[in-house]
């Protein structure tokens, strides 16, 4: 998977999260509504491009995506889900891949301050596996 891929949903995630929390499945087919923060506009702006460049199936594939993420109460769970959907989806899309990345913010260039404080805390910018704690052995790749 290219890494502009990997860039372009991390950065739609917390969009997409957000207009599923908000609006559940309805996201798919509101209107703009000029009182939504613009968290939930773009997350819905970015749900309807994904909707518009689908086939029959593929649009039923990402409705019950979303109706599966608006169900759930755990926020990380629901960005994994929408997250896999939308690599997937923008693998095979140039022209969407060229839509997302004109309508998501730039991201932040120099320098990133993170910070970790208190016994076993980890800090990074970019992480795969972190493990903390006792008794515990690292996966296997």
């Amino acid at each position: 998977m290219s890494a502009e891929i990997v860039q372009l949903v991390e950065q739609a995630g917390p969009y997409l999260t957000t207009a599923v929390s908000a609006y559940g499945a309805a996201v798919l087919t509101r209107a703009e509504d000029t009182a939504a923060d613009a968290t939930v506009t773009l997350g819905r702006r970015i749900l309807q491009a994904v909707w518009r460049r689908r086939d029959e199936a593929g649009r039923a594939e990402l409705e019950n995506v979303v109706y599966e993420a608006a169900d759930e109460q755990d926020a990380s769970y629901t960005a994994a889900v929408l997250g896999r959907l939308l690599r997937r989806t923008l693998q095979d899309d140039d022209e969407l891949r060229a839509e997302l990345s004109a309508m998501l913010p730039a991201p932040a260039t120099g320098s990133v301050t993170i910070t970790a404080s208190g016994e076993r805390s980890i800090a990074a910018q970019h992480i795969g596996t972190a493990i903390t704690g006792d008794g515990h052995t690292a996966p296997r790749r």
